[in-house]
């Protein structure tokens, strides 16, 4: 039987010692540890599969920590994190306490730059090399690792463009496997399918940047790869090398489905098949929107769909397979999703643009110069809004009311089910005189029959959902169930009146001066930043029109919420049921 060598490895010092004919039996004791802890405990699988060779090389040929390694997105870090002094605790990985499922400096000096976000290794790698080459620090290596989709990004070619200017000392891998999440797409991903079959070796892209370039190489010939990084530690100024890889090596399935197995859930680790799950007979609210924007388009043809590299996670998927015409994933590009979308609104189309919440973020100048400045009426549909769970702090989408809050000429809903999101959707295609922001958050809605006839829902109206004598809960978005569930569990419910104001922007200002004059204490619930979020809006309104009440602000506290389960984070930042229930009657009394 032959010896565990990943036993023997506790650090890249340790891996450096073995000799480099044992490095393919240690790639598959690595890839073994990988499967064996994913499958009880989820997690990004297939991308760490797919980099199991390169990144043993890295550390073998390189001189880490002191050389800096950056993985971008970051979910492909997981063989980093095992070889890295982490394996003893890799079971812990994206649980609450536990260590993150992304590279965070302050968890490893290993961890050279933190990463979620796509399209950012380049510029942060460029940078670390800079600063060496200004301190004098020649020898130190600075390599980015970066992926076919995320090269695509913008930021990734402004990175290129002054890599290619510069004489410092950077290595950038692209591990090339022709996909993100879901299959790569656009100009880019040909030009690198036709460079792996060996046309356009002379126009090249990259030498044409003034950066030394390589490959392709197999990303899984342990061999070649630590031959050829042994070579690239002796060139100096920029350089490029093309990795092929395959994700989910080393499992079968992982390799076939790609997309399913990107995180695939809990599955067997032997057989590698999916364990089956109760099916919930609430739908996901992203398949919600999924299936109402084919529903819509369908009878209104001036509809479009766009999604920046997430059409199986917005379930824009499904218009991609019946209106493929009319549905667009344009790549890990969010600046260009919104600004796309702004053009196809200046000639009658009526876009929904739907991106995660987190992901907006990278495109706010375009959100203010391209759409609202022009008052443009595109329709932005904000998955994965307010606490995601296990990804952590990168993903969490809970800044979106503050940072949309404050642009003028937009309209800001977050309903508080299934139906509202589709009654929004249905109101938004009729046409409205501004753009609007609907946010709605990730996994299952509280509703099953939720394919009811749409309604047209009115701008700016709140709704009271249940009545009270002493005091006022106004809640938005679907906080508005653990809300409801608190109030229900109150020693006193009658005492306690629940409005769920449904627009962030514009308020509804009658609502609101009814329940300024009817209640002294008010209290406002939301799954987004307090600061300068939805209870901020009501302080506003308060401020504005002299009214002393007593108002409490519940939200997210201003810190950056780490990893775990959502249930946990809402124990954590008191947007449980138990927590609110615990807070209403204290202020009710």
């Amino acid at each position: 039987m032959q010896k565990s060598l990943l036993n023997t490895i506790n650090s890249p010092q340790d891996l450096r010692l073995l000799n480099k004919k044992d490095l393919p039996q240690l790639a598959q004791e690595l890839r073994e540890f990988i499967i064996n802890i994913v499958a009880t405990k989820e997690g990004h699988l297939g991308a760490s599969l797919g980099v199991v060779e390169l990144t043993i090389a890295l550390h073998y040929v390189f001189n880490t920590p002191n050389d800096q390694l950056i993985w971008d997105v970051g979910h492909q870090a997981y063989g980093h994190k095992i070889l890295t002094e982490r394996k003893d605790s890799f079971h812990t990985n994206r649980q609450i306490g536990g260590i993150s499922g992304f590279p965070k400096r302050d968890e490893s000096i290993y961890d050279a730059f933190g990463t979620g976000h796509a399209s950012t290794s380049i510029s942060a790698a460029l940078g670390m090399a800079i600063a060496s080459e200004i301190k004098g620090e020649f020898e130190k290596q600075h390599i980015a690792i970066i992926g076919d989709a995320s090269i695509a990004g913008g930021m990734a070619f402004e990175g290129l463009n002054h890599a290619g200017v510069s004489n410092a000392n950077l290595l950038i891998i692209l591990n090339d496997n022709a996909i993100g999440i879901d299959p790569s797409v656009g100009a880019l991903k040909q030009y690198l399918t036709n460079v792996k079959k060996g046309i356009h070796r002379k126009n090249n892209i990259i030498k044409a940047l003034n950066i030394d370039y390589s490959g392709p190489i197999d990303g899984h010939d342990i061999n070649k790869i630590v031959s050829e990084l042994n070579r690239l530690k002796t060139v100096k100024g920029p350089k490029f090398l093309h990795v092929i890889t395959t994700k989910g090596k080393g499992l079968k399935q992982a390799e076939e489905n790609q997309v399913v197995y990107h995180a695939p859930g809990k599955f067997d680790a032997s057989t590698g098949d999916i364990l089956s799950k109760t099916p919930s007979e609430y739908t996901k609210y992203q398949d919600v929107f999924g299936h109402t924007i084919v529903e819509l388009a369908k009878k209104n043809e001036k509809i479009v769909g766009i999604t920046p590299a997430m059409p199986t996670g917005s379930s824009l998927k499904y218009m991609m397979q019946e209106l493929p015409n009319r549905a667009f994933d344009v790549g890990i590009a969010e600046q260009h999703a919104v600004t796309l979308a702004a053009g196809m609104a200046t000639q009658g189309l009526i876009p929904f643009c739907n991106i995660y919440s987190t992901f907006l973020q990278r495109a706010y100048d375009q959100i203010i110069h391209d759409v609202a400045i022009q008052n443009l009426p595109v329709i932005f549909c904000l998955d994965r809004a307010g606490l995601v769970g296990e990804d952590g702090a990168t993903h969490h989408g809970v800044f979106d009311l503050s940072y949309l809050r404050c642009i003028p000429n937009l309209i800001i809903f977050a309903p508080r089910n299934e139906v509202e999101l589709r009654n929004i959707m249905y109101t938004a295609q009729l046409g409205l005189p501004l753009p609007i922001a609907i946010r709605y958050p990730r996994g299952t809605g509280v509703t099953v029959n939720w394919k009811q006839p749409f309604t047209k829902i009115d701008i700016g109206k709140g709704e009271q959902l249940k009545e009270g004598k002493t005091l006022a809960v106004l809640s938005i978005g679907t906080i508005a169930k653990n809300v409801s569930d608190a109030i229900t569990h109150c020693k006193q419910p009658e005492n306690i009146a629940h409005y769920d104001m449904r627009f962030v922007k514009p308020l509804d200002e009658t609502l609101l001066h009814s329940i300024f004059k009817n209640y002294q204490t008010i209290i406002t619930v939301e799954d987004n930043a307090i600061n300068g979020g939805f209870g901020s809006a009501v302080l506003e309104f308060a401020a504005a029109h002299n009214y002393k009440n007593t108002t409490k602000v519940l939200g997210i506290p201003d810190r950056f919420i780490e990893h775990g389960s959502i249930t946990e984070l809402q124990q954590s930042v008191g947007l449980d049921t138990q927590s609110l229930k615990s807070f209403f009657e204290l202020h009710s009394i």
